[in-house]
This record gives structure tokens, C-alpha cells and sequence, in this order.
């Protein structure tokens, strides 16, 4: 009878079905520890990099990590890369890092103090905490820092055709061209850095920036070349709750135009996670496989800011277009 007991119990713990905590405990994704999103994942030489948002309350949210890994697997920590202390300007918080190399420095543009204006009900004309910020940018000369503020005020401070100076992501085109992208509160903006990254080439018209803004978009801009073809993509929804996703739209070159064509990362009832969204791509140094970097909601979910940085791979159909991208808790394996 012991026995029978015994062999019964085991076959259960067997047989039980996986849960979603101890695929969590077996997986990658989390790539690693920590409330961490808007993730820009970059290669330099051999070695992947990821600059996170330090995911907290803005009075917390002061200082970027960074992260290197060989493998994709197993990730070094690299801490307080940039921080208000050398931030001068910077008064609420810091977010969505976004970096790139040239001349042997590293660029690393960030959005800083959630700079709002009159007319926005997040407006308090009695607290200037936020009347001032924008786009930043720092400068170092190796990827882990220490990175200094590179103008010593916003490279971009004014709201031009309506969008909020935040979530920037710079693009190297094959002609050496450096697009500047950003914008929040639904605008997408389109510039060309100067040699110097320290201002904008004006457009043919005179004006600094020409609004690119597709059907559906939030935040959260990134641009990748693949195959001739110009993938631009942004993050629609709420981002403090499930509703974040992401969609792209194609183009053959890189100022569009660009017309949505769906969404490739959303989370639906029952998945592994909520919200996944504000996004960046990897592609494998001389492979056509491609990684999504991204941030997410574990459930249960605890707090507005309860956010982590994932990976997961992506995939095209034959006519160049995005598969519908899987979150897993297995995430991508070792390079």
C-alpha cells in the first residue's frame, strides 16, 4: 500500500504540467534580474549590448545600467553608465536609451525630465519640475561608460508639429546618413544629425524636422534595413498596461512614406505576460536571424513599473513581411 502510494505521487510530479513560474525559472526571458524596460539591444564588435530603462517611480528612475553578454545567455551587469550627476539639467527622471557609435565614441541619446507644456492637463504651471528637458545626449568613449553629457543642455527641448521631445532612436543609413527619429503623445518626428551630433541638418524645406507619423502610432520609433527594404516600427497602446503593443509598416527608403501594416508583438488573454511593447531588433552578425528585444508585464503584476527586458526571436514571411512574433519564457538560446 506504501509503495502503491509511493509510485502514485511520483507519477504526478512527473506528469504535473509545467506552470508558468517554473517555465519562468527554466527559460532566459528575463534576459536578466531587475525592473528593467525599453530595451535598445546593439551589437559592437563580438560582444551584445542592452540599454534598458531603470524601471521605478520618476523621483527613483535616475541612473541607466547597461548589460553585455557574448552569448546572448548570460549577461554582465554594467552599472551607472550615466546618472544626474552628470546630467546637470536633469531634474525628474530619464528613459529609453538609445545608443550608437561613430569615430570611436558612443553616443547615447536619452529622453529626460517627461518635459510637458501649457495646454496638457499634465501641466502644473505651480511645478516646474517638468517645464524644462527633452532629448539628451551623452558621450564615452567605450560602450560601458562612464558617459558624460555631451551639449550640457537638450540636443532637443520644443515640441515641433506636436510631439514630445522623448524616445529618439538613431539610424545609420548605408550612406552614412544618421536619422534621428522620435516623438511621443502620438507624433513621430524625422531629422538628419549633424556631423558632430550636436544639432540637426535642416530638410529642403528649412525646417528641422518633417512628421513621419503612421497610422496607429504611439511612441517608442526604431528603424531596421533588411533585404533592400526599410522596417520602421513604434509601440501603440497604454504603456501602463496590457493594451502596449507593437506595429511596423515597410518602405524602400528611409523617410517613407510609411503605412502600417500590423501589429507583430501583442499580448492576448492567457499568455505568459501583458503589455509587451517599446521595442529594438538584433540581427546575428552574418545571419539573416533576427532577435526582438523588448520589455513586458510578468503576472501577476505589482506595480505600474513592474516591467522586464525579454528576447525572442522574428521571423519573416516570403514577401518580407513580419511573422507574428511568440513571447516566450524560453526566449533565445545561446549564441
Amino acid at each position: 500500500m506504501h509503495l502503491r502510494i509511493i509510485l502514485t505521487t511520483l507519477l504526478a510530479v512527473l506528469t504535473f504540467p509545467i506552470t508558468a513560474q517554473n517555465q519562468e525559472q527554466k527559460g532566459n526571458n528575463p534576459i536578466f534580474d531587475g525592473w528593467y524596460a525599453d530595451p535598445e539591444g546593439i551589437v559592437f564588435g563580438d560582444t551584445y549590448w542592452v540599454y534598458p530603462t531603470f524601471s521605478d517611480d520618476y523621483d527613483k528612475q535616475l541612473h541607466f545600467d547597461a548589460f553585455s553578454s557574448k552569448d546572448l545567455v548570460n549577461w554582465e551587469k554594467h552599472e551607472r553608465i550615466l546618472d544626474t550627476t552628470k546630467i546637470k539639467w536633469l531634474r525628474q527622471a530619464l528613459w529609453a536609451p538609445s545608443i550608437i557609435e561613430k569615430d570611436s565614441k558612443y553616443y547615447l541619446f536619452f529622453g529626460a525630465n517627461d518635459i510637458q507644456r501649457p495646454g496638457r492637463s499634465s501641466y502644473d504651471p505651480n511645478n516646474d519640475i517638468n517645464h524644462y528637458g527633452g532629448i539628451g545626449v551623452a558621450v564615452a568613449d567605450n560602450p560601458a561608460g562612464p558617459f558624460e553629457d555631451h551639449l550640457g543642455e537638450p540636443l532637443i527641448s520644443d515640441f515641433y508639429n506636436d510631439a514630445q521631445p522623448i524616445d529618439q532612436f538613431v539610424f545609420k543609413d548605408v550612406d552614412g546618413t544618421h536619422y534621428f527619429f522620435y516623438g511621443g503623445w502620438s507624433h513621430c518626428n524625422l531629422g538628419i544629425l549633424n556631423e558632430d551630433f550636436t544639432g540637426f541638418e535642416p530638410w529642403e524645406d528649412g525646417n528641422l524636422f518633417k512628421e513621419i507619423t503612421p497610422e496607429g502610432y504611439v511612441e517608442g520609433p526604431f528603424m531596421f534595413l533588411r533585404n533592400g527594404m526599410y522596417y520602421f516600427m513604434w509601440s501603440e497602446g497604454n504603456w501602463t498596461d496590457g493594451s502596449y503593443k507593437v506595429a511596423y509598416a515597410m518602405a524602400d527608403k528611409p523617410t517613407g512614406p510609411y503605412n502600417r501594416i500590423g501589429t507583430v508583438l501583442e499580448t492576448k488573454e492567457g499568455d505568459i505576460a501583458t503589455g509587451a511593447g517599446h521595442h529594438s531588433v538584433i540581427n546575428k552578425p552574418g545571419t539573416d536571424e533576427w532577435i526582438i528585444v523588448y520589455h513586458r508585464r510578468p503576472i501577476p503584476n505589482i506595480d505600474r513599473d513592474h516591467r522586464v527586458t525579454c528576447m525572442d526571436k522574428m521571423e519573416f514571411n516570403p514577401d518580407g513581411t513580419i511573422k507574428p512574433i511568440k513571447i516566450t519564457f524560453e526566449g533565445i538560446g545561446a549564441n
